[in-house]
């Protein structure tokens, strides 16, 4: 599926519950038109207008910028239930992909401002997604001072903050998705990687799934 364009963006044609029951994300469900993208299609370009958000049902998504040396930089993944797109200037400063197939629902931003203007529980939670980015932005620039392996770690321990106690982290995204991430060669996050496993402080089941054996280990390395 190719990227979304405002012909495609509709109301939903089911019923609606009411609105004041739903919190932003509920909001989204009901006013949301569902969009997939196959692994690697773009969702929305770098500095097109920032007019829609997006809500992850399932996959994972990427956002990313090309520097002016070639490189590319990932921002941020997004997995299920996350909420993505909401700008605080008016066009998108990076461009988002999805990383494997992917659903997303999408709504017009005026939308929501509109909804906002009446209800100030949706306004404060669009306030709370837009401070929630800028802690993301915040918390990847100190990322990006650590050691490689604190990088590592710190990833790790993001992943596994999204995953319900006593599964496997999920790792959709490749070893070049993570360097990028982390501001590191694909050949250190692989060695680093390597090194936590037969240290015994991970387990990787598969490529894609790994198992903490030591959080606290873990996170002390992180430090």
């Amino acid at each position: 599926m190719m990227r979304t364009s405002k012909t495609e963006i509709r109301s939903a044609g089911r019923p609606r519950a009411p609105l004041a029951d739903h919190p932003l994300a509920g909001v989204i469900e009901v006013l949301g038109s569902p969009m997939t993208y196959r692994a690697g299609r773009e969702i929305y370009g770098q500095g097109e207008p920032a007019d829609c958000l997006y809500k992850v049902v399932t996959g994972t998504v990427r956002t990313l910028k090309i520097l002016a040396d070639g490189r590319r930089q990932i921002g941020s993944f997004y997995s299920p239930d996350d909420i993505f797109g909401l700008e605080i200037g008016t066009d998108h400063a990076f461009s988002a992909e999805a990383v494997t197939d992917t659903k997303v629902l999408v709504v017009r931003r005026s939308a929501l401002v509109g909804l906002a203007s009446h209800d100030g529980a949706i306004a404060q939670e669009m306030w709370k997604v837009e401070a929630g980015e800028l802690a993301r932005i915040q918390n990847h620039i100190l990322l990006l001072v650590q050691s490689a392996q604190e990088r590592v770690v710190s990833f790790l321990l993001e992943m596994a903050g999204r995953t319900p106690a006593g599964r496997p982290i999920e790792l959709p995204m490749s070893r070049q998705d993570i360097a990028d991430y982390l501001g590191l060669t694909i050949e250190t996050v692989s060695r680093t990687l390597a090194t936590l496993d037969r240290e015994g402080a991970i387990h990787f089941l598969t490529p894609h799934s790994v198992v903490v054996r030591q959080r606290s280990e873990l996170a002390r390395l992180g430090v």
